[in-house]
């Protein structure tokens, strides 16, 4: 089981999704000190959809930072020391805690005075063979438990706009707290990011509305949100590690399921290999696609942001479950 991405209840069950505010230029190449001559606050992303979230609210008060590049697979990050000093001299931190080990134990040890939990602005929810609501919270369970057997909690919040919207108007209240001098343009932009979150909301339900079939297979079973959200199945081929390698018993179990469900295309992503998914669809006839799990934006993704990407994810569902 890959540690990395297998995340145990302990871990994200705690998760906080991480945005270092620190007073730095606008690329994610900045450095605090560009920020604090600039006098923006300065943002540092954990990975893309934080990202995202920091430059959508901060607008031109703050200077974002992401720790991932793109074409970065974010749950592989190493920190470098540059990095590390950077987020040590960050203002506000809004990081997931379980999805970057190398993040969390930078933050420990970083002293951020204004860190948020992202976990805490949402619900996760357990999307493994034992589904079940998380709070947030730790609750004593072994970190070496087998975390999707077990129910692990899914931090892929991002993914279902209404739970993303939860999110942004925490960091907006975050934000506006820790630079009260802004507060009324963190609250203005939270407003007009979370209506298109609505929007995005809005159009998945009446594009998923009417299809052939309720069911796909994903490579990396990231979508359990966005599956709940629209009355959809996600069947994962390896879990929410799409890292490992499936058994036979549950290849078996795909094929079938694939045939008596209607199923057309087996879904691969962006920053992790297509070659499993490829094979399962040569073996069963079926087709491949790429549905994102937008943990970064690459040359290969299909879209510029998170808005354009989710509605290429939404096209290609419609595709595949074949939307009337």
């Amino acid at each position: 089981m890959n540690v990395r991405r297998l995340i145990p209840a302990t871990a994200v069950a705690g998760a906080s999704a991480l945005v270092l505010v620190s007073l730095s230029a606008c690329s994610g190449a900045s450095s605090a000190a560009d920020g604090k001559e600039s006098g923006k606050l300065d943002v540092v992303a954990s990975f893309y959809p934080l990202q995202y979230l920091a430059e959508q609210i901060g607008g031109d008060h703050v200077a974002v930072t992401t720790l991932t590049k793109p074409g970065v697979e974010p749950h592989d990050l190493e920190l470098k020391p540059r990095q590390a000093s950077q987020l040590r001299r960050a203002d506000f931190v809004l990081y997931l805690r379980g999805v970057q080990p190398a993040v969390d134990e930078a933050i420990k040890q970083s002293g951020v005075e204004h860190t948020v939990d992202a976990a805490k602005l949402t619900t996760l929810e357990a999307h493994g063979t034992s589904a079940g609501h998380v709070d947030g919270h730790d609750h004593g369970h072994d970190a070496g438990e087998h975390a999707e057997q077990e129910g692990a909690a899914d931090p892929h919040v991002w993914l279902d706009p209404v739970k993303y919207a939860e999110v942004a108007k925490g960091v907006g209240t975050s934000l506006a707290a820790a630079d009260p001098a802004h507060a009324a343009d963190y609250r203005k932009n939270t407003d007009a990011l979370v209506a298109k979150l609505n929007g995005l909301d809005t159009t998945f339900q009446q594009g998923l509305k009417n299809t052939a079939t309720r069911t796909f297979i994903t490579t990396h079973a990231a979508f359990g949100y966005l599956a709940e959200r629209y009355g959809l199945e996600q069947e994962g081929i390896a879990g929410v590690d799409p890292e490992s390698e499936p058994s036979p018993a549950r290849i078996k179990e795909l094929q079938t399921v694939a045939a008596k469900d209607g199923v057309t295309t087996v879904f691969f992503e962006t920053l992790a290999s297509g070659k499993t998914a490829q094979t399962l669809a040569k073996d069963a006839g079926l087709k491949t696609d790429v549905l994102d799990p937008i943990e970064g934006i690459t040359e290969r993704s299909r879209g510029r942001d998170y808005l354009a990407v989710m509605e290429s994810n939404l096209a290609a569902l419609q595709k595949a479950l074949g939307a009337k």
